[in-house]
């Protein structure tokens, strides 16, 4: 019995750290926040991932007012070291670009600065402490709480839609509408291949968004599952948590490359399909 309690609150312990806060219709057909996470289940398509959506937008506004500052207090003598760290992000960001993109476009760099520091911000709260948060928001009366938007689906992919239609705008806009259908259906066959030419293309164009949306979700969601996982340790006995303390060490450290790394793929992944969007195939 008491090893069934125990399994029976660590699978709980998981469950409750993989919840939204989800704000939807209740089953009463009232709107209010899921008390459960079965109620945020049945809240469907129309529900609202409330700390997604606070996290996100306040990690963007503090990237926004950290580089806004130091672009209005840079000096050309002796910098500070966030104007070095600055300019040393963006300097990565235009070499980058520079690699990798060979139209002419100027929102490209600030497109790829936006997406590497946004992203960046939102893995990095992966490396808080796994209870600190949800326990003080529990404390408050707040039932869920996730800190870390990358681990939603709906964030990672609200992004990379944003990417998917600067594809087709500029797709469309570089090639015209002829030039982009025909790079749908005469590549790489020819006319005669019309069918399997638009099969191919269109997979290849679905799959960006998704590749994009899928690979910084699943790589993060792991991350947190086996940080959620090491904590259940604590609770297993003194060996068991100091060999979970030493594995949660190991893991953060390793972890850190595993966030700074997807911010890098899906910014470059991004510069090299604009890149493609620039490119005319005749």
């Amino acid at each position: 019995m008491a090893s069934e309690n125990e399994a029976l609150t660590s699978a709980s312990y998981i469950k409750h750290h993989l919840t939204n806060l989800t704000y939807g219709q209740l089953p009463d057909g009232s709107w209010g926040i899921a008390g459960s996470a079965e109620e945020a289940a049945a809240m469907g398509f129309w529900a609202i991932h409330i700390d997604t959506m606070f996290f996100s937008l306040g990690l963007g506004a503090l990237f926004l007012y950290i580089f806004s500052r130091v672009g209005k207090t840079m000096t050309a003598g002796v910098p500070t070291g966030m104007q070095n760290f600055v300019e040393w992000i963006v300097e990565f960001i235009d070499t980058s670009v520079r690699g990798s993109f060979s139209g002419k476009n100027d929102l490209v760099a600030p497109l790829a600065l936006t997406v590497f520091c946004w992203i960046l911000l939102m893995n990095l709260m992966d490396l808080v402490p796994i209870d600190w948060v949800p326990s003080l928001a529990t404390a408050l009366g707040i039932p869920y709480l996730k800190i870390v938007p990358t681990t939603d689906p709906n964030a990672t992919f609200g992004m990379a839609l944003g990417v998917f239609l600067l594809i087709l705008y500029y797709s469309i806009k570089v090639k015209g509408v002829g030039g982009f259908v025909g790079e749908l259906t005469l590549q790489p066959f020819g006319k005669f291949g019309l069918p399997v030419n638009l099969f191919l293309e269109g997979v290849s164009l679905i799959s960006k968004p998704i590749s994009l949306a899928l690979r910084l979700f699943g790589n993060l969601y792991a991350g947190e599952m086996i940080f959620i996982l090491i904590a259940v340790m604590f609770s297993a006995g003194t060996v068991l948590a100091a060999f979970g303390g030493l594995l949660q060490l190991g893991w953060a450290i390793f972890h850190i490359l595993i966030v700074i790394l997807q911010a890098f793929i899906f910014m470059t992944l991004t510069i090299v399909y604009m890149d493609m969007a620039h490119q005319e195939h005749h």
